[in-house]
């Protein structure tokens, strides 16, 4: 299994919208960065993922598991090489991990949530997806 973290500005797609789109899932669209492309195209079906509140909150608040793998972006303008996962909520964190917190755990000083910032989708390393995890346990 490998680990992601996907972003959303709650305004946009929130957690909470996750939760209420069941056991289908629902597709993680509109994703225009070819690295995040790539990392949607390596997932595979059972990967986990933090989601991310990004712009409002900057926090972990759960955890998402890849339900379909990817294709087509149907957001995208024809022709496109754009592509979506679909994602499914599995459960939230205790306590969401803020972005302050993954700053202030310096085992954490290489995570891409802290190097590339700006991405939508990243990997997630098996430590740091423990020691997340941990975190987000209240702990």
């Amino acid at each position: 299994m490998a680990y992601w973290l996907i972003k959303s500005e709650p305004e946009a797609w929130s957690w909470d919208q996750q939760v209420k789109a069941g056991d289908k899932g629902t597709p993680w669209n509109g994703v225009r960065n070819h690295t995040a492309k790539l990392n949607l195209m390596k997932m595979k079906k059972g990967d986990r993922a933090f989601f991310y509140h990004s712009n409002v909150g900057k926090e972990i608040v759960g955890i998402a598991e890849v339900a379909k793998e990817h294709y087509p972006d149907p957001t995208a303008e024809a022709g496109d090489p754009w592509v979506v996962v679909d994602f499914k909520a599995v459960e939230p964190l205790k306590v969401p991990v803020t972005l302050g917190a993954v700053k202030g755990e310096a085992k954490l000083k290489e995570m891409a949530l802290l190097k590339q910032s700006r991405l939508s989708v990243q990997p997630v390393t098996v430590d740091e997806w423990k020691i997340v995890s941990k975190l987000g346990e209240g702990k």
